[in-house]
């Protein structure tokens, strides 16, 4: 009997049996194999609460799972993965349930609700922006008061099962081994580690592009919708933080020289219409390439320069965050877009401005007013109203998109009808991409050029496009000829079109689209220089602008209105005496002078330095340069609910 006892309380084999860092249960067998599918199993219940949380939708959240290749299980075994690793660090097994599953229930919830309420997915700047998430629960409580109650009770009584679960854990299960926590960890950090290594949408991934992960950062409501609440949440991470530049402090902001500059208008006010032409480029410029007859002769005619795009064949957020406040893309987080991540209270811009001296500010785009969350961005510039898809009159298209003869309808419609001075800004819509061939019915343009059919006829669909957008320019200058009331007009191209293998093909760029770091200067401002025209109805095209960065435009266009400005005119005028382009990967002077990759090295101009530290303190600091650089803006400050 002895023997036998002995025998029986004998250890089991010293490999995994009886480790409970396997999840061992005495007479069960294959500890791993159950530990893993447990860890699933949870996994793949938390995503899909989680889902149904933020959709609301049982039929919706369902489909998503359905579809294999959608990034749903993806997100399970990423959920998976984090479960195990803390299982690790807090030494028991899945009772790091216990932290993720509220963390991501509740950020669900939020997320749900800020959609609900402000139509807008949850970001992970929101937090930068807690007054935004605060904004809603009085809007909760009074729209849904037993909601709130009901959320009260489950909070509290969440946190006391959450804290006596914890307890009731902690005594009942086995500690973990060093040998099962190591083992942990050694699955779970370096699969981590590279699926974040990949989720960097600013770059492409082969992986994450084979897992279905598609980021759609101009669309965040279908970003959400097709990659599920967690991934695109996570695609946001990279851009949720913005560090304070070295030295940022409120005596570093009142050391900045003043510009000896108030503002000013003219007695008579001038109309300001400023035009952002979709993807506006001189297509002649490819190599080998003639169109006849030429698709652009008004803004050759009348040609002022070029702007200096920081982007290419898209990302127009970012062109016309530059042009309408004065800031620069090269102080942000490579790859954000300031309009999604950023924009969340009253920003300065020429809009704020031109209001606060009487002028109507006026902004239309045919699109729909949540792309690239223009509707409350342009609420939070100043714009007195926003005309989009949803409140413009039918608009005549001209190929699938709304026409550039309409949207110059409405602009001269709206214009006339006016009895304040007006500040107008219009995106267009009609050459947006793809430039699929045969998009327009009896084409009045020939290309000529040695490359494929295909590429032949999908130039042709682009110069139609752009030809259309110069008639539009001339019609435009023509009314304003014959207005009384001066006029200036400014028009531009946001960035180089998305023609892909036409560029190619005809040798303009290697690849598809050009480097984010170009080689040469000179390659830079080839793949990023689009027409740029200012023009006054009392003196014509204001001349020899060369290339400038668009954050420069503010200063051109209202000193060619006679304005003057702190900010605007002053402090941008000095800066434009010292560079024309202002780029995260290159700096260029009135002369020439390029200063590539500026931003590493270990002296930077202190000229550049201060428009970094005006620009961050206003956009995410304590607003010391208000009083003197932007004084329209002083005690205007509040969180918008648009």
């Amino acid at each position: 009997m002895a023997k036998s006892s002995k025998r029986a309380s004998k250890a089991a084999p010293q490999f995994l049996e009886d480790d409970p860092s396997t999840g061992y249960l005495p007479g069960r067998r294959w500890p791993v194999v159950r530990y893993g599918l447990i860890s699933l199993a949870i996994s793949a219940i938390l995503v899909f609460a989680v889902e149904l949380i933020v959709r609301g939708d049982v039929a919706g959240t369902v489909s998503f799972f359905l579809q294999p290749l959608k990034p749903g299980w993806t997100t399970i075994v990423v959920f998976a993965l984090i479960l195990i690793g803390l299982d690790a660090v807090l030494g028991r097994s899945h009772q790091s349930l216990m932290i993720v599953a509220p963390l991501t229930l509740a950020l669900a919830f939020v997320g749900h609700q800020k959609s609900h309420y402000l139509g807008d997915p949850l970001y992970p700047t929101d937090f930068l922006y807690a007054r935004q998430i605060f904004a809603l629960l009085p809007l909760l409580v009074r729209d849904r008061p037993m909601t709130a109650l009901a959320m009260v009770v489950a909070i509290v009584a969440g946190l006391s099962l959450l804290v006596y679960g914890w307890r009731l854990w902690r005594r009942k299960v086995p500690a973990l081994s060093h040998k099962g926590r190591l083992a942990r960890l050694t699955l779970a950090v370096p699969l981590l580690a590279f699926f974040v290594s990949i989720m960097d949408y600013a770059t492409f991934s082969w992986t994450r592009d084979r897992l279905q992960i598609i980021p759609i950062m101009w669309d965040q409501k279908e970003n959400y919708a097709s990659n599920g609440f967690a991934l695109a949440f996570a695609l946001n991470v990279p851009m949720a933080h913005v560090s304070a530049p070295p030295g940022y402090t409120d005596k570093a902001i009142a050391a900045i020289d003043r510009p000896q500059m108030t503002a000013s208008v003219p007695d008579e006010k001038p109309d300001i219409i400023i035009v952002m032409s979709e993807s506006f480029w001189d297509p002649t410029r490819l190599p080998g390439v003639t169109i006849t007859p030429d698709p652009i002769p008004t803004v050759r005619a009348l040609r002022s320069g070029s702007m200096f795009s920081p982007e290419f064949g898209g990302m127009t957020a970012n062109i016309e965050f530059e042009a309408l406040t004065g800031f620069s893309n090269a102080f942000l987080p490579a790859g954000s877009i300031p309009y999604q991540q950023y924009v969340r209270t009253p920003t300065p811009s020429m809009a704020t401005f031109l209001k606060s001296e009487g002028y109507r500010a006026r902004a239309i785009h045919p699109g729909t007013n949540w792309f690239w969350n223009r509707g409350a961005v342009y609420a939070d510039f100043g714009f007195n109203d926003f005309k989009s898809e949803e409140t413009l009159p039918p608009m005549e298209k001209r190929g699938p998109l709304a026409s550039d003869a309409a949207m110059t309808d409405e602009i001269i419609r709206e214009a006339d009808a006016s009895d304040d001075p007006l500040f107008f800004f219009a995106v267009s819509l009609q050459n947006h991409g793809p430039y699929e061939p045969n998009r327009y019915d009896n084409p009045t343009h020939a290309v000529q050029a040695p490359i494929s059919q295909w590429a032949r006829d999908s130039l042709l669909s682009y110069a139609e496009g752009s030809a259309d957008a110069d008639r539009g320019l001339e019609r435009l200058i023509e009314w304003a000829k014959k207005r009384e009331r001066p006029t200036i007009v400014a028009f531009f191209g946001d960035h180089l079109p998305p023609l892909g293998p036409v560029y190619v093909e005809t040798g303009f760029l290697k690849d598809n689209v050009a480097p984010r770091k170009e080689p040469t200067p000179q390659a830079a401002l080839d793949h990023h220089e689009t027409p740029l025209i200012i023009w006054s109805n009392r003196s014509g095209p204001v001349a020899d602008l060369g290339t400038v960065s668009p954050a420069f435009l503010p200063y051109h266009i209202l000193t060619a209105a006679g304005i003057t400005h702190p900010y605007y005119t002053g402090f941008l005028g000095e800066m434009r005496e010292r560079y024309r382009v202002v780029d995260r990967n290159l700096l260029l002077t009135p002369a020439g002078e390029a200063t590539p990759d500026w931003s590493r090295q270990k002296e930077i101009d202190p000229a550049i330095r201060d428009f970094q530290l005006i620009q961050y303190d206003m956009m995410f600091g304590k607003r010391h340069a208000a009083p003197d650089f932007f004084p329209e803006t002083v005690d205007k400050v509040v969180a918008h609910m648009s």
